[in-house]
């Protein structure tokens, strides 16, 4: 699927504006970063509750939502290294987690 809400393209953008938030200092920068981490990895980084959607815009809920959209289309597992995202993603866990050098 090329185009519409849940396209590759339409993540990639949702996952872009998501990292970017992450990144900065706003009051649902933790939430975006939890989603982001749940999703590369869950079992270390910890889980995104479902309710911290209700802490979030509704923006930035719709980026999340285009996201699992997307990842709803396909079998197995896609993780945001399939966008050529390893980097931020590390940063994000540099930034969120202390797991206690």
């Amino acid at each position: 699927m090329d185009q519409g809400p849940f396209s590759k393209a339409a993540a990639d953008n949702a996952l872009n504006r998501l990292i970017a938030i992450a990144l900065s200092d706003t009051g649902q920068s933790r939430r975006v970063a939890n989603f982001l981490l749940a999703w590369w990895n869950g079992e270390d980084c910890g889980h995104f509750p479902i309710a911290d959607l209700f802490g979030v815009d509704a923006t930035i809920a719709t980026h999340i939502t285009t996201i699992v959209g997307f990842l709803g289309q396909h079998e197995g597992a896609i993780y945001p290294d399939a966008f050529g995202r390893k980097a931020e993603m590390i940063e994000l866990v540099g930034r969120w987690r202390d797991f206690g050098a």
